[in-house]
């Protein structure tokens, strides 16, 4: 039987579960969690960047952790690796979580990370750029994609 992939999230897409124009997509891809068919990754990073965002999405924050997503700490491999890629200027300073969702998830080795964050996190130039960084430092590349391209199910109106 074929191992659940392991997908890293970050907020984008659980507050992406209440926005009309990401919904079908986010919600689509808890339904995946829920099903198991993919296993959810977050970190404690997510639970920071979460702390005051409207209660809608902290339900699902809530819910998510329902299915026993695999939580992620922040750590010194993390932080350095992160600090490399706003180093290589791929990322300015004022966007250091976003480094740090990527070094999480590319350290961790999750098989896909995934965002609606298309300026700084799901850009073809960027990927190349982390990818980069990842094999100069001796780990995986990392898959990064929209839910749209990930997940099994679109909400139906």
């Amino acid at each position: 039987m074929k191992k659940a992939s392991r997908i890293y999230l970050d907020t984008s897409v659980i507050g992406g579960c209440h926005d009309k124009e990401f919904s079908p997509w986010s919600n689509g891809l808890m339904k995946d969690f829920r099903l198991r068919n993919y296993i959810p990754v977050i970190s404690d990073l997510t639970f920071e960047e979460l702390t005051l965002a409207p209660e809608p999405v902290k339900k699902t924050l809530r819910q998510l952790v329902e299915y026993e997503p695999e939580i992620l700490e922040i750590n010194d491999d993390t932080l350095n690796l992160a600090e490399i890629y706003l180093d290589r200027k791929i990322l300015t300073p004022k966007y250091r979580d976003d480094a740090r969702h990527i070094a999480l998830a590319s350290v961790a080795n999750v098989d896909v990370l995934v965002s609606w964050n298309f300026k700084h996190i799901v850009h073809y130039d960027k990927i190349r750029l982390f990818n980069a960084v990842n094999i100069e430092q001796g780990l995986k590349t990392i898959d990064i994609y929209s839910p749209r391209e990930v997940t099994n199910y679109e909400e139906k109106d």
